[in-house]
């Protein structure tokens, strides 16, 4: 094609990448049960590169979808048939570390731990810590919004930004920062899934390592009692660096995989962190053992490496569960968090409605629902009941009074949960918003925003596995 043949000649031997078997590797990211390999994969070594190939791409209006580490879990990466992927993984620069101003300018494709790695020095790191944040990128954070288990003290992505650049799809620089004028471009940007400028460096916000930081490991009798000292340990004016819930099957995958000690007996886990002084860390210990008294298992960290421990094991939950079933779905809505116990109670209904079993881990402390839904993609049908199950448990979360992602994103996966959620002019507003970047529609078209007609049409359509059809009925 005249694309590929404009960027085998334009650019650099051995970044561009084309035919099956060389594709294969990017044609999906976390979210394995759609699959679809691109016309080529571009891999730039500089902003120069990347130029480039948005001039070629925007000439032959061929669709851009950039990628990161591939670790999203709801297909914001996934090719489409005819698109290039455009790979940043290259550009893994720590470009400035200012420990004065405590930030850090940062290429998108550096690793998320890298960054803390960069400045440990410094005493400092940065706080989102995403449970892939070994291998997740920077530059997907910010697509993403991605938040973490010390989200709730320390806020997602969107908090730790301080700066970001971006390409259009013209090929200019725009620099968005918190200086901007009032439009809040900076936090559009956080959380926009690529489909409105290639992000090529981000300056994010560096957070004083604490002098101390301890683990409450509790164990409950039943998951009604443990969600609600959740909303207890917040009541009682506590914001703790990370509150987690995990329950039974959780629990037990968690522990059979990492062995950190987790009571196997419990029906629900709560883990929570505090930190900062020494004189911080005890008050608050103080307090929040006391909101723990009706817990069933109770152990509080003694060093580094028993609360890095802990938190190996809640951090292990998902490749834990990988290894109880051929696949499973991650889900990834949000509700207030005096609805934990009873979204967990029709979980475990809709688990019984579809014989399918669920391991569920929360970001507990801001209501993030990560449930785990087990099956198997070589039984005929399985795919299409776990995408349905995966809905209604989106749809709840609406109804309940929260969102379908609190830091997965949108992508191909959760398009008609979008439907539920948004009405037509509130789509229109966020179609509108996409075409003042992108005009013709050539960045990471078909994800995040579903057409209107999409919705209109929901209840006569059909996703099959591995297949996405409302991809060619939108054009894209």
């Amino acid at each position: 094609m005249k694309v590929i043949q404009q960027l085998l000649t334009q650019l650099p031997k051995g970044i561009v990448l084309t035919g099956k078997e060389n594709t294969r590797p990017f044609e999906c990211d976390g979210l394995s049960m759609y699959r679809q390999n691109p016309l080529a994969v571009v891999l730039p070594e500089n902003i120069a590169q990347i130029k480039q190939v948005l001039k070629i791409c925007k000439v032959n209006n061929t669709p851009v979808v950039t990628r990161g580490a591939g670790t999203g879990l709801a297909g914001g990466a996934m090719p489409l048939e005819k698109s290039i992927v455009l790979g940043l993984s290259k550009l893994n620069r720590v470009i400035l570390i200012d420990v004065k101003n405590r930030l850090a300018i940062v290429e998108p494709g550096v690793r998320n731990i890298a960054i803390s790695e960069a400045v440990a020095q410094h005493c400092l790191y940065y706080a989102p810590d995403p449970s892939s944040q070994i291998i997740c990128t920077i530059g997907g954070n910010v697509a993403e919004n991605s938040g973490g288990v010390h989200c709730l003290k320390y806020g997602l992505t969107v908090h730790n930004v301080k700066a970001i650049k971006i390409l259009t799809i013209d090929g200019d620089e725009l620099i968005l920062s918190r200086q901007d004028d009032g439009l809040g471009l900076l936090a559009l940007m956080n959380g926009s899934e690529g489909l409105l400028g290639i992000i090529i460096e981000i300056t994010v916000k560096l957070t004083p390592t604490p002098v101390l930081a301890r683990v409450v490991m509790a164990g409950f009798g039943s998951v009604r009692d443990c969600a609600n000292v959740v909303s207890d340990i917040i009541r009682d004016g506590i914001i703790p660096a990370g509150l987690e819930m995990m329950d039974s099957f959780a629990i037990e995958a968690a522990e059979r995989f990492a062995k950190v000690g987790y009571p196997l007996d419990a029906k629900a886990l709560l883990l929570c962190e505090l930190d900062g002084t020494q004189a911080q860390v005890q008050s608050e210990l103080d307090r929040v053992l006391k909101v723990l008294s009706s817990a069933s298992t109770l152990k509080v960290s003694e060093g580094e490496e028993e609360r890095l421990n802990f938190w190996k094991g809640r951090k292990s939950a998902f490749p834990a569960v990988g290894r109880l079933s051929p696949d499973y779905y991650c889900m990834d809505g949000t509700i207030p968090r005096r609805h934990l116990a009873d979204m967990l109670e029709k979980i475990n209904e809709l688990s019984r409605k579809y014989q399918l079993r669920v391991a569920n881990v929360f970001h507990a402390g801001d209501g993030n629902l990560h449930p785990l839904i087990l099956y198997d993609a070589n039984i005929e049908g399985e795919s299409e009941k776990v995408e349905e199950f995966g809905t209604e448990i989106l749809k709840l979360s609406v109804d309940m009074g929260g969102t379908i992602t609190g830091e997965h994103g949108v992508g191909v996966e959760k398009l008609n949960a979008m439907c539920h959620q948004f009405n037509a002019k509130e789509l229109a507003i966020f179609h509108k918003i996409k075409s003042v970047f992108d005009p013709k529609s050539l960045l990471n078209p078909g994800k995040a925003v579903p057409e209107l007609h999409r919705c209109a049409e929901l209840g006569a359509m059909h996703v099959h596995h591995g297949k996405l059809p409302y991809l060619e009925l939108e054009r894209f």
